[in-house]
């Protein structure tokens, strides 16, 4: 079918906007390919129409801009952040919702359903405490340095209209005896004023194990100073906090948070799609995002984010035929060996078993085709080299 490939472009941009009638316009185009016999075409538009479908389900399904009932002033740009008093150091950096993303970090689909439903609660807080309930008002979200854990809770803010007081815990910590536990009660009781979110970044900063022998005592009072302050808060306004160590958190503390959201490594699925948030401008084919996403077995967003601008950069510099994608994967391989996961890096260096693993890869099944067009060879080739590995093995 002539100019194929520009009709596949558009068809991808429109799903993008995630728009029935456009769905179903592009379900009909497949039909009709198919029923010409022009099946390659139309398996190509099921694979962009089932990518779409995941797309949807992997993120929060309701973007609704509310604004919860809280207590409190209202928050203005010109307000000043706490300080510390000996130091006249910030002690918060104040984000406004005209100011932070629109977009919030592609999630598993499990955790972008309670997302929508943790939403749906504090955006209908009002009709709960008709009945008696009081929304979740305190949350805490660990996980692996990377996976989206500060862009999500900034978000969540964004959804309620709410501006955010981050404090990065480390930097509360003080050598001067007594305060640090006054810095704490400084920061809670500037959130409690105003109608916001607390967000506590890297809580493990101080929220440690009290029994652990490698502390003092300044570090229990202060630990019992957060969980006194957490208590005074939990009616006031909403808090979340974020530990990429959650293990390190003292058992008391887990207690002060109602919601408790983990945010795991992407899968193969989660890894495409961020691969593919991460791609404008640049249109990416089909087979590169997956292969991006391959080839970053292991890695958190922000790893994956890295990648791409490296794809990004190479696709600026040499045009989309000057170097082949393989090439590019094999020098980030060799200049970021600690982000990589070791057999992919293994396979990079091995085109005979590398070739063989994009074949038959239960996500990846390329054709050797495929495999071709990213090799920068024929088919013919690809199929040489891996019956030559075969060979070798057996």
């Amino acid at each position: 079918m002539n100019h194929f490939k520009i009709i596949q472009a558009l068809c991808r941009s429109a799903l993008g906007l995630q728009n029935p009638a456009i769905r179903k316009q592009v379900e009909r185009l497949r039909d009709a390919l198919k029923e010409e016999g022009a099946s390659k075409e139309a398996t190509q538009l099921t694979r962009l129409l089932n990518s779409s479908e995941r797309t949807t389900e992997v993120k929060p399904s309701r973007i609704v801009q509310s604004r919860p009932s809280q207590p409190g002033e209202v928050l203005s740009p010109a307000t000043k952040p706490p300080v510390d008093r000996e130091t006249g150091a910030v002690l918060a950096t104040i984000l406004h919702p005209d100011n932070t993303l629109d977009e919030p970090p592609v999630m598993q689909n499990a955790v972008g359903s309670a997302i929508s439903t943790l939403l749906d609660e504090w955006e209908n807080a009002d009709k709960l405490l008709k009945v008696g309930i009081t929304p979740p008002q305190s949350c805490l979200i660990y996980g692996a340095p990377g996976t989206g854990k500060t862009r999500l809770a900034i978000w969540l803010a964004k959804q309620l209209g709410l501006p955010v007081i981050v404090a990065k815990l480390d930097g509360l910590v003080s050598s001067f005896l007594g305060t640090t536990s006054r810095n704490i009660g400084n920061l809670f009781a500037f959130a409690n004023r105003y109608q916001c979110i607390l967000l506590l970044d890297e809580f493990d900063a101080i929220a440690k194990l009290r029994d652990d022998p490698q502390e003092v005592g300044e570090i229990k009072r202060v630990v019992n100073s957060l969980l006194q302050n957490l208590d005074g808060r939990k009616d006031l306004g909403i808090t979340i906090g974020i530990t990429n160590h959650p293990k390190l958190l003292d058992p008391a503390v887990w207690r002060r948070f109602e919601i408790q959201i983990e945010m795991p490594m992407p899968s193969f699925e989660v890894r495409t799609e961020i691969a593919r948030s991460f791609m404008p401008p640049v249109t990416a084919p089909e087979s590169h995002l997956k292969l991006l996403a391959w080839f970053a077995e292991g890695a958190s967003g922000a790893e994956i984010e890295t990648l791409v601008r490296t794809y990004k950069k190479s696709l600026a510099i040499n045009g989309s035929g000057a170097k082949h994608l393989l090439e590019t994967l094999q020098g980030f391989a060799t200049l970021n060996s600690a982000r990589i996961n070791p057999e992919r890096r293994a396979l990079l260096m091995d085109e005979s078993r590398l070739f063989r693993e994009l074949n038959t890869d239960e996500n990846l099944k390329m054709s050797f085709e495929e495999i071709g067009r990213l090799a920068g060879v024929n088919k013919s080739t690809i199929s040489r080299s891996i019956h030559r590995s075969d060979s070798v093995e057996s």
